[in-house]
């Protein structure tokens, strides 16, 4: 069955069973404070999680990009991606246990759909947390299961949780938020006939969907509180589905991943078998790189530009090893929105993701070469310095990888990377220091956190981010059209605002905008909310950040002549409950964008 086959059948069950099909979402967060990217389905409706009412209702499904680069360093096995599209369905306040493990099981066994045999399945459910929580374990989803026709022996209790493990607990995706224990569904990948349970060889069992019973809400001290309604959260990983029921053992061996390494092997002069884990690496990281794109990430130094800018030289030095001297990831990446453009509309502005993609690659190609070569002639001092004092440096010093990547443009991934397949560690902390030393202000080079949407739903929160609608509004206003929102980050100091434009806002540009939200501010305009057919909301021409990605109905927040945009809450009742708003700072955070640090102060 392929993958397109999967998805469609997933939506259409889904459908059937009453739910509301929704588009996916950016893989940049707008509700999730902890997190660099999309990495579940539920991100995008973490406020609908929390209580908030969804415009499409109670039972929703779609879809939806994910990005993870924890596992970075395993891409190139058979199962780790970057990227990959979870399909999902979740009821908010709704359904529970009961109806989620029957759809569960009808979908995977029942004829018209995936129709997997049950004998190659094999579920678990939580065994309880006494060390933590004091919870206990989950007969009931148990007794569902078997209802269904789980025999006893496929069934495995995983002793752990939120205390000790990740054993069936998720969430939350980020720091706090929704979550509460799951059960999981396995497929058998083992040698021979089936038998035992995922708790007795869980080698031979490879998860392919994860039922999340949302129960709890974790909060900013680590307190679990029950959450006002309870939800249930699913996710089946599209990319891992097709690979089982295709009968392949790595994802890469699918349609999903099979001509983008045809593409690369007629650039290169080995084959994919003499070079697998290159070739799929490039696959991996250029297929994320150019759904980045699609979402409007920039390569830089910071936040999600910075996780980019590591997959692009990454997938580029992998090129090199596998004898690929030109530019190439455009190519690449050309292959790639052929292939999903068609399910991810946001791939078609094509010349200016291919433009993003080969900038960057030329910009890193004119020293890359120069980059390798002075980390040979690094490795020839050692050897020099074991052959002459017969002492033996293990250690590449913070200062020889800062000049890596200060003179050659080598993230300090990219040096520890290239350290440990030489047996070498790396002074990162030394790294640290050169750079802090290098400039004026510390900036983190990790990929770290980027705080990306509201940190919470405080008083001071909601302010600024009602605050950051009429931010927007101003810009577009005054700046121009372009400058749409690219990402934001609100907390109860300060709201931070990412937008695309070349050059520095002027002085007057500046006094401007100020002016516009603090003549909004004085207005005391009332803010009204109403669910409205996308379309409709369109007519109005209310903003929207995303415009082919929306469900059918939206919320639309309604600040009269000041601001009209469409967002999920929350919001002040009045205008007049913010204060004075002031820009703090406005910079560059990478070619052609722009971040506006702002405040409302008080008097």
């Amino acid at each position: 069955m392929q993958a397109q086959d999967i998805r469609q059948k997933f939506i259409q069950f889904f459908e059937e069973k009453g739910h509301a099909v929704i588009p996916s979402a950016s893989i940049l967060p707008e509700n999730d404070p902890t997190v660099l990217f999309t990495t579940a389905g539920m991100h995008p409706l973490v406020p609908y999680l929390m209580g908030e009412v969804h415009p499409s209702g109670k039972r929703l499904t779609n879809f939806q990009k994910c990005i993870r680069t924890g596992d970075i360093d395993e891409v190139g096995d058979n199962s780790h991606l970057t990227f990959f599209e979870m399909l999902g369905n979740w009821s908010l306040g709704d359904f529970f246990k009961k109806e989620a493990i029957e759809w569960s099981h009808e979908f995977l066994t029942g004829e018209q759909w995936l129709n997997i045999d049950p004998n190659m399945l094999s579920v678990t459910v939580f065994g309880g947390d006494d060390d933590f929580l004091d919870l206990p374990k989950d007969d009931e989803s148990a007794e569902i299961w078997k209802a269904v026709g789980m025999p006893d022996n496929r069934i495995a209790y995983m002793k752990g949780g939120v205390a000790k493990s990740e054993d069936n607990w998720w969430g939350p995706a980020g720091q706090t938020g929704p979550c509460g224990p799951s059960t999981e569904m396995f497929y058998w990948v083992g040698e021979g006939e089936p038998h035992g349970n995922v708790a007795e060889n869980p080698e031979e069992w490879l998860e392919i969907w994860n039922d999340v019973l949302m129960q709890y809400n974790k909060t900013e001290n680590g307190n679990f509180e029950p959450l006002s309604q309870k939800n249930v959260d699913t996710g089946m990983g599209l990319e891992r589905t097709a690979t089982v029921l295709q009968g392949k053992t790595s994802v890469y061996d699918t349609e999903l991943f099979e001509p983008i390494l045809e593409k690369i092997g007629a650039l290169s002069p080995f084959s994919y078998e003499e070079k697998m884990s290159s070739y799929r690496v490039i696959a991996d990281h250029l297929r994320t790189a150019t759904m980045m794109a699609g979402d409007g990430v920039k390569p830089s130094n910071i936040g999600q530009g910075y996780v980019m800018r590591r997959l692009i030289r990454r997938a580029i030095r992998h090129g090199r090893l596998i004898g690929i001297e030109n530019v190439f990831t455009h190519t690449i990446a050309k292959k790639i929105i052929h292939i999903m453009s068609d399910t991810f509309p946001e791939l078609k502005h094509e010349e200016e993701i291919l433009k993003t993609l080969s900038d960057e690659e030329e910009k890193f190609s004119k020293t890359i070469n120069q980059g390798l070569r002075e980390f040979e002639k690094l490795l020839a001092g050692f050897e020099r310095a074991l052959e002459n004092t017969g002492r033996k440096i293990t250690e590449i010093s913070g200062k020889q990888a800062f000049k890596l990547y200060d003179t050659y443009g080598f993230p300090i991934e990219m040096t520890q990377e290239l350290a440990k397949e030489k047996g070498l560690t790396v002074d990162v902390k030394g790294f640290e220091e050169s750079y802090k030393a290098h400039k004026e202000k510390s900036r983190s080079l990790s990929a770290g956190v980027f705080k990306g949407g509201l940190q919470d739903h405080s008083w001071e929160t909601t302010r600024l981010h009602t605050a950051t609608h009429l931010l927007h509004a101003a810009l577009l206003k005054i700046v121009g059209g372009h400058a749409k929102q690219r990402g934001s980050n609100i907390t109860a100091e300060r709201l931070r605002f990412d937008f695309p434009h070349a050059e520095k806002l002027t002085e007057e540009q500046r006094e401007q905008v100020e002016k516009y939200v603090n003549d909004a501010i004085a207005s005391d305009h009332k803010v009204t909310m109403e669910i409205l057919p996308f379309e409709e909301a369109k007519k109005r021409e209310a903003i929207g950040l995303f415009e082919d990605k929306y469900q059918e109905k939206v919320k639309v927040y309604d600040m009269g002549p000041w601001s009209l945009e469409v967002c999920g809450g929350p919001h002040v009742e009045h205008l007049g409950q913010l204060s004075t708003f002031k820009i703090k700072k406005e910079q560059s955070i990478g070619a052609g964008m722009r971040r506006i640090k702002a405040v409302l102060v008080e008097g």
